[in-house]
């Protein structure tokens, strides 16, 4: 490999989420953390030499994305990794993907309209949905042997409902890490298009999925553009949400002035961030190579986890996933509550794992593990996952 994924990095005493601030997910200090879907990786060194010369020039005035460079940088990353032809008009900047989200559901909806998703499903699309004073509608994926797949006659049922607007989908999925095939994603296209309901995408995950999966872009197969809205970044793939910065497609114009609109005048959020957007500019234009050898890494991690599973808890079962770096541990055939499981990998194996109800009833039973980062922490968070299933098992019922 020509970069170094095995370089582990102090983090602490940085603010940073994941390390200096355990405690407040989990309720105690100086826990080895494997929570909040950052990596531990640094950024590519092409991206730190681009910025340690922008940090050297010393003035960080206003910036805009709207222009050609960064514009292209897009559009160039996605026909070379997902052969997807996207226009630059239908590009446009936001701070975050869950503000993308939260903005097209106000555009797009009104109070107590349904938002359909898929679950187990990222956290925060609990809250926001709520918190916009929407109605959450629930499709369950169906779960066989630790791999999913979609309940279609589930979300007919739920896109008929007279009050569903949109179909707020993850693809690929978190925490489950499946790659929605062609096939699937048409068949939500078509079901969408059926009774009236919008897409939203979040797509932040697309660039980590691992061989032979490929990722399909939901644009590639919707045959009517003006009700399909993709939100992404760069941020996971390079690990630079520190930075700030995401973007949508959005090929409907009159939704998109809206979104410009709301981002600039309302919210006042339009001005980029200076380091963001060139950091999100220099990886789609020189860093390819580097997301390849990360998938690569992150592929060698899983398969660490499944061999020590099957060796030294097979208990526990763990399929690979199909795409991010999230490992969906299941630990339902254990005798102990989510609750006790928790307890012990904080107090007794002093390790950080999310549990699976953070996403859902349906993630009961499981564990999300991230594992965006180097074998050595990996290979420590499993002994201290063993340490706590001892603990249990040695106390007793």
């Amino acid at each position: 490999m020509k970069y170094n994924f095995d370089q582990q990095i102090n983090r602490f005493g940085t603010y940073c989420t994941q390390w200096d601030y355990i405690e407040d997910r989990f309720g105690e200090k100086n826990l080895l953390p494997f929570s909040i879907s950052d990596t531990d990786f640094p950024c590519p060194p092409e991206i730190l030499s681009t910025l340690n010369k922008r940090l050297q020039h010393g003035v960080f005035g206003y910036t805009r994305w709207n222009h050609p460079r960064y514009k292209t940088a897009i559009r160039q990353w996605f026909m070379k990794r997902f052969f997807s032809e996207i226009k630059e008009d239908w590009v446009v900047y936001s701070p975050s993907v869950i503000y993308s989200i939260s903005k097209l559901i106000e555009i797009l909806t009104v109070q107590e309209d349904h938002i359909v998703i898929q679950t187990p499903a990222y956290d925060a699309f609990y809250k926001l949905i709520q918190d916009n004073q929407r109605v959450l509608s629930t499709n369950e994926l169906i779960e066989e042997n630790s791999t999913y797949r979609i309940n279609f006659e589930d979300l007919e049922q739920k896109l008929a409902h007279p009050k569903a607007k949109i179909l707020l989908l993850c693809s690929p999925h978190n925490p489950t890490g499946r790659v929605w095939t062609r096939e699937e994603l048409i068949n939500i296209v078509s079901l969408t298009k059926k009774y009236g309901v919008k897409i939203i995408s979040d797509e932040i995950h697309m660039d980590i999925v691992l061989a032979p999966h490929s990722h399909v872009p939901i644009l590639d197969v919707a045959d009517n553009l003006d009700h399909v809205y993709l939100c992404t970044s760069a941020s996971k793939t390079f690990n630079i949400p520190g930075l700030i910065g995401s973007y949508m497609l959005i090929p409907n114009e009159k939704v998109r002035n809206q979104f410009l609109i709301t981002l600039k005048n309302r919210d006042g959020l339009s001005s980029a961030s200076t380091l963001g957007t060139l950091a999100t500019m220099e990886a789609y234009e020189q860093c390819s190579g580097w997301v390849d050898e990360l998938v690569m890494y992150i592929q060698e991690n899983f398969l660490l986890i499944q061999n020590y599973l099957e060796k030294h808890l097979p208990m526990l079962s763990f399929q690979i996933p199909q795409a991010t770096y999230l490992a969906w541990i299941d630990v339902s055939k254990l005798p102990y509550s989510s609750e006790e499981i928790q307890d012990a990998l904080v107090h007794h194996g002093k390790v950080a794992i999310m549990p699976g109800v953070t996403y859902g009833y349906s993630g009961q039973g499981f564990l999300r593990m991230n594992v965006g980062c180097s074998k050595d922490k990996v290979m420590e968070g499993l002994h201290r996952l063993k340490k706590a299933i001892q603990y249990l098992e040695s106390t007793p019922l």
